[in-house]
């Protein structure tokens, strides 16, 4: 992707028509809130809370000038009447169904919309068991061999699209976590990926047999969970190829979102570090996937390393060095989606005397998740009419996990993640860059 590539202030395509939203994993909890949500507020029963794209604002220029546009009105964003929902799920329940079973959204606020969760209907699933070994899916596609299969949900899309009318689509996964993987030779480019496809190689899970159907379709894919996915060599290049943008990993919702709060604060304050436990109980579909050590593995490994990106331990060493860092998820099916996350942090500061902070967020995963799912679909949506290819670092914000270049480390930390997000914006409609250096403000002041 090249600079000139890009598309800016007076280039940029409005969003015509309409936008489909496909999601694998369309019956989980996350999704039937995100779309019951959305569906709510088209209505005018709900405000978006929680939306960066919907209730956000950007600082535009010097802060005496006072331009603070809501970002909705300041960028060419899809509308949410033009949004259009589809999907595949192992389990053959509407939307409506699925959402009640969910148990996130009460009836009060499901009853309402019933008329149109009820016609959101999942298209059967591509499913293997050995990558979830805790769910059992039963509607899922009849076909046979990797190759079939994604063949299958190419011509989804593609009925998808016609039956809608569609414009433009975005994928976004928001289907269970997936058993730990590593990047192997076949992940290595595209040729060896279509060979192992060809072959089925038990390497190639579902959510990659997803994930290369809608790039080659040329649609934008988005990874919610943790799972390898699109984090390969092999659908980088074939992002980059198709022109298509890619983003993920794992939406950072309840504890992990926390730690990107805490954290740059102990470090802006050089505060040390000695140990960080973090246990969770959850008790919806996810809390059950998890319960799974090989699942549990793959969310591990995304929720450990945000605090040594974060505290950069080979820069303070006699701050970070040592710190021990636990992480526990334990499936406790009565709290359903209102998932717990307790952290007891030990910090030292002057003199290395100790201190603790106590966290107890009672929090609702899917309520903070549906938001995140929204602005991504909008701002992937945007990325593909500005020509931004490939990964797109700068929707870090959203993750636990997020996509970087080879060669460069992860941002962490929420608020230069946030300051990432909105100085890409600022460069795509022509203003300046916000460093909030501030001392300008002050270089013509006489003595008094």
């Amino acid at each position: 992707m090249r600079e000139n590539q890009i598309k800016r202030k007076g280039q940029i395509e409005p969003p015509r028509g309409r936008l489909g939203v496909l999601i694998p994993g369309i019956g989980g909890a996350v999704s039937t809130t995100f779309i019951a949500g959305v569906e709510a507020i088209r209505r005018g029963l709900a405000e978006p809370i929680g939306s960066l794209t919907q209730m956000g604002t950007i600082r535009l220029g010097k802060r005496d000038q006072h331009r603070v546009p809501r970002i909705r009105d300041f960028v060419p964003l899809a509308g949410l009447d033009d949004l259009v929902f589809g999907g595949w799920d192992i389990y053959d329940a509407n939307a409506y169904e699925a959402a009640a079973f969910a148990r996130v959204l009460r009836r009060e606020h499901l009853d309402p919309i019933k008329d149109f969760l009820t016609t959101i209907q999942p298209m059967p699933a591509v499913f293997e068991r050995r990558f979830v070994r805790n769910l059992d899916g039963t509607h899922v596609k009849p076909e046979q061999g990797l190759r079939a299969r994604l063949e299958a949900v190419k011509e989804d899309i593609a009925r998808f699209r016609e039956m809608h009318r569609l414009e433009r689509c975005v994928m976004i996964w928001c289907g269970s976590t997936e058993i730990y993987q590593q990047s192997s030779d076949i992940h290595q480019d595209p040729d060896r990926l279509q060979q192992a496809i060809d072959r089925d190689d038990p390497r190639v899970p579902p959510s990659m047999i997803y994930a290369l159907a809608a790039l080659e379709m040329g649609v934008p894919c988005i990874n919610g969970a943790p799972n390898l996915t699109l984090d390969v060599p092999a659908m980088i290049e074939l992002a980059r190829r198709h022109r298509v943008p890619i983003a993920g990993k794992d939406f950072k919702t309840g504890q992990t979102l926390m730690k990107t709060i805490l954290a740059p604060g102990l470090k802006a304050r050089m505060l040390g570090l000695e140990g960080w436990y973090s246990t969770n109980i959850l008790g919806n579909r996810d809390g059950l996937v998890l319960d799974d050590k090989d699942s549990f593995k793959t969310k591990e490994e995304s929720k450990l390393s945000v605090l040594e990106y974060i505290l950069q331990p080979r820069h303070y060493p006699s701050l970070y060095k040592n710190y021990y860092h636990k992480v526990a998820i334990n499936y406790y099916p009565p709290r359903g989606d209102n998932k717990e996350g307790w952290d007891s942090i030990d910090i030292f500061g002057w003199l290395g005397y100790p201190m603790q902070i106590k966290v107890d967020f009672q929090c609702r995963d899917s309520i903070l998740a549906a938001p995140l799912v929204l602005d991504l679909v909008l701002f992937a949506d945007l990325a593909q009419r500005v020509g931004l290819s490939g990964i797109q670092e700068w929707l870090s914000f959203y993750f636990k996990s997020p996509m970087h270049r080879e060669g460069l480390y992860p941002e962490h930390d929420l608020f230069i993640q946030l300051m990432k997000l909105k100085n890409t914006l600022r460069y795509l409609m022509g203003e300046d860059q916000i460093t909030h250096f501030g001392l300008e403000y002050y270089f013509n002041e006489t003595d008094a």
